[in-house]
């Protein structure tokens, strides 16, 4: 298995140079929203191990509503981030690109603040990669050789069943199944159809992977005897936070709705970037810092085939903090349009969407900080897409597959490795072609 990995480079926009920086991202893109895979500045086609990519001008136009807490607001720099997510260790992964890229690259990062035409490009873009608090990757070892090459495969057995729909109609399931079988078996050694063999699991990313498995839980439960003795103040000081807590979630201001929209539903897949400040104090950062440790370990070990708790939908996600964990980034890559996405939080993980989103500025007001909250249904899709930001440019490797496209791909391909099945099973397979 090839486990994925994430980079996310940040850095500060020199003073006055974002307007510029947005229309050299803008030239990356055969029109708004639709990035050209072979542009001339990152062609990110030619990276066969990344799934997703984007660039993103990171300006917060919501870091005024601190002083509802009666807290002067920050001046913050606008921020360029660069994030992808792909197959394999980072290093190779930056290698590639900076292969790929060098000149493109050196010209939108010479936009932020220190990067000189003399900087080592893959040092830079390492030393300014930003930890990730919660990272949550759909189905940890699907690579995107794989997400191709069974992609392939469904299409074209979808294309052998109907050709041949009155002989196989005829047969019985299992003799079916073993039909198709040879087809694939001719089609490979034609070389028309490769289907790799999965690499073996690297030993240095099990080892890492055992250690955060067990060391997370040994923490929690090294930490027991304090939750306890700490869970009735903590409860206490936060419902006196909740009721004073203030609700900014005004109506969307029409042109920032009309430049995200005209972003979205060019696909069966979309972006989404958001970004706010959390809700001042150390209690609402350790509590947020607390909650996003424990949201990694279950996406790491636990939310990691095809399901974010009941969500289907999302490709890959991350929470990042910045400035000194004062803000939050998320971006995510998930199917179908954003109002079915944020129904589908709000019904069937909205404690989830309150224990993070809840600890932010403006959020509508939460009570033991998983009732409530998401279930003002109105009030928070107009915080949600007042934080949201354009996606500058964005890269999907497969257009037209969703996440469980992709799941059905992978099923197809195992029963077709399976020497034989019983009737059952091969109906059921068939099913899916």
């Amino acid at each position: 298995m090839t486990p994925q990995s994430n980079l996310m480079v940040l850095a500060p926009v020199a003073s006055g140079r974002a307007p510029e920086l947005r229309l050299v991202l803008a030239s990356m893109n055969r029109s708004p929203g639709i990035v050209n895979p072979q542009n001339a500045l990152v062609p990110f086609g030619q990276l066969t191990t990344v799934h997703f990519a984007r660039f993103v001008v990171l300006e917060d136009l919501t870091t005024n509503d601190i002083a509802a807490y009666g807290v002067t607001p920050s001046s913050y720099p606008i921020y360029l981030a660069f994030m992808a997510d792909f197959d394999g260790e980072r290093d190779a992964f930056i290698s590639a690109v900076v292969r790929i890229g060098t000149a493109g690259l050196k010209q939108i990062f010479s936009y932020c603040e220190g990067f000189t035409p003399n900087t080592d490009l893959a040092g830079w873009i390492a030393a300014h990669n930003l930890p990730i608090a919660t990272n949550y990757v759909n189905w940890i070892g699907r690579t995107a050789r794989q997400v191709g090459e069974e992609a392939d495969l469904h299409n074209a057995l979808a294309e052998y069943v109907v050709r041949n729909d009155p002989t196989l109609a005829g047969m019985e399931p299992q003799d079916a199944h073993q039909q198709l079988r040879l087809y694939v078996r001719s089609e490979q050694q034609a070389g028309r159809l490769p289907l790799t063999a999965e690499a073996p699991t690297p030993l240095g990313w099990q080892i890492r992977n055992l250690a955060h498995l067990f060391g997370v839980l040994l923490a929690l439960l090294l930490l027991l005897p304090f939750l306890v003795i700490y869970s009735p103040f903590f409860l206490i000081m936060l419902r006196r936070h909740e009721k004073s807590d203030p609700v900014i979630a005004p109506r969307i201001d029409p042109y920032h709705a009309s430049d995200l929209a005209r972003l979205e539903d060019h696909d069966v897949t979309n972006q989404f970037t958001v970004i706010g400040t959390l809700k001042p104090g150390w209690f609402r950062r350790s509590t947020l810092v607390f909650l996003l440790w424990v949201v990694n370990w279950t996406t790491r070990h636990w939310y990691n085939r095809g399901r974010l708790a009941r969500v289907s939908t999302i490709h890959f996600a991350r929470w990042v903090f910045l400035d000194d964990k004062k803000r939050l980034v998320f971006a995510s890559n998930y199917d179908g349009s954003l109002e079915g996405y944020m129904d589908d939080f709000i019904n069937k993980v909205g404690f989830g969407l309150n224990l993070v989103f809840g600890n932010g500025i403006g959020y509508p007001r939460t009570r033991f900080l998983i009732l409530d909250g998401a279930k003002d249904e109105q009030k928070f899709k107009y915080v949600l897409r007042r934080h949201e930001l354009p996606t500058d440019v964005w890269y999907n490797a497969h257009p037209g597959l969703t996440a469980l496209d992709r799941q059905r791909n992978t099923m197809i391909r195992e029963g077709l490795e399976q020497d034989s099945l019983s009737s059952r099973e091969a109906r059921q397979w068939l099913q899916l072609i």
